[in-house]
Parts: C-alpha cells; sequence; structure tokens
C-alpha cells in the first residue's frame, strides 16, 4: 500500500531544490570585486580634481680649484636641502603659499652620476606648479651662492619650468583599469582564503584488513577430513 505523501512537505522539498538551482557560484566574489574595483577607480578618476607638475632644473658647476667630483657630491647635498625650512622661507613669497603648504607640494630629485638637480611642483593650477618649482630652484641658489667661495661649487640655473598643458594625475580610465585589476586581485585572495576555497582530499574507502577473510575459512586439511567422515556415515 503506497504511503500518502504530506502536500506541505512536497511543498517544502520544491524550494529548497529552488534555492539550490538558484544558488550563486562558488567563484562569484572575484567578478564582484572586479565590477566594484572598476566603479570606484572610475569614480575616483572622474571625481578628483586634475594635478599638475612642472620641473625646474639646477646644475652644480665647480670653479678652477675644485675638481667634477666634488661639484657631484654637494649636488647630493644640495637636493637633500631643496625642501629645508630655511629653503621655502626664501621661496615662500615668490610662490605665494605657505611654508608648510608648500613643503607638499615640491621635491627635489638628483642622480647620482649627474650634478643636475630636478626641482618639480604640483597643484591643481598649471601656472602655480611653475611658479613654485621656479620659487624653490632660485631660493635654492641663492642660498647656496652666498657660500661658494668656501665651497667652491655654485648653482646655476640650467632650465626654468613652464606651465604644464597635461595633468600629471591619472585619468578616469588609468583609475578604473587600476580599480578593476585590484578588485580582482582581493577577490582571488578572498576566495584562497576563506574555508571553503580550499579542495578538499576525498576519503580514502575503509579497507578492510584480508587476514580476517582467510581466517575465516577452514584449512584444506579439515575440509577434507569432514568429506571422508560424511562418506562414511
Amino acid at each position: 500500500m503506497a504511503e500518502a505523501v504530506d502536500p506541505k512537505e512536497s511543498e517544502h522539498r520544491s524550494g529548497r531544490r529552488r534555492l539550490s538551482r538558484r544558488r550563486l557560484p562558488a567563484w562569484w566574489p572575484l567578478p564582484a570585486c572586479a565590477v566594484l574595483g572598476l566603479a570606484a577607480g572610475g569614480a575616483y578618476g572622474v571625481l578628483k580634481a586634475p594635478e599638475y607638475a612642472a620641473t625646474s632644473y639646477v646644475v652644480a658647476v665647480p670653479d678652477d680649484t675644485t675638481e667634477p667630483a666634488t661639484a657631484l657630491g654637494f649636488a647630493q647635498a644640495y637636493a637633500r636641502i631643496a625642501t629645508s625650512s630655511s629653503t621655502l622661507a626664501y621661496a615662500q613669497p615668490r610662490a605665494g603659499i605657505g611654508a608648510r603648504k608648500l613643503r607638499t607640494q615640491v621635491r627635489a630629485e638628483t642622480s647620482p652620476e649627474s650634478p643636475m638637480i630636478a626641482i618639480t611642483g604640483t597643484s591643481k593650477s598649471p601656472a602655480e606648479a611653475a611658479d613654485i618649482a621656479n620659487a624653490v630652484a632660485d631660493a635654492l641658489s641663492l642660498s647656496s651662492n652666498q657660500a661658494a667661495k668656501n665651497t667652491g661649487v655654485q648653482l646655476l640655473l640650467f632650465n626654468q619650468a613652464v606651465a604644464p598643458t597635461d595633468p600629471a594625475s591619472p585619468s578616469a580610465a588609468i583609475s578604473g583599469a587600476v580599480g578593476l585589476c585590484a578588485g580582482g586581485l582581493l577577490g582571488g585572495l578572498w576566495l584562497l582564503a576563506r574555508p571553503g576555497g580550499r579542495t578538499r582530499r576525498p576519503e580514502e574507502p575503509e579497507v578492510r584488513p584480508v587476514v580476517e577473510e582467510y581466517a575465516s575459512l577452514p584449512a584444506q586439511g579439515e575440509h577434507t577430513e569432514t568429506k571422508e567422515k560424511e562418506s562414511v556415515r
């Protein structure tokens, strides 16, 4: 006799089957994080104001009594003091901004093989970026040339900074691509780090000892003896 099936129980089973069919795949965090990273990077590139950078160059020139290697060493030293408080105090009136803000908008770089110093100013305005670079370059030249008689090295302006036409900050497309890569990387790391992300080793089948099976079988002599007894009977 067939058992009666409860309609509620059958409906519950069908609902569970539908949920199992609609369940997202295990790798869904990877595309989700990539899309979120793309949206965040693109929004950052669109909303952030473009930043411009202008660079001026000064070169350390030795006098007749100084070796070129000495000028190279002084160029390294002057690059370190280009963003010091004393140099920025000289540059502040021409740059038109405070010394504390000026320190965050200027940087100095040099090469160990060349006595040239690159002074870069950054700002949201192209003209202001050029003014910052030229002001710091002039201030560094004035402060260093005051001690040129003792050092034997003089700083000369090699090239003035001009207002740039293109921003130095990345565009919205580049920011979106960076966000896409970063989001995909985070999604992949999340898949690897979660407990279900690692592959589980299949359970090994239970191996029954063969010795017990052979031990349960009768010996060959006992089997022959039993047959002889049955034939006698």
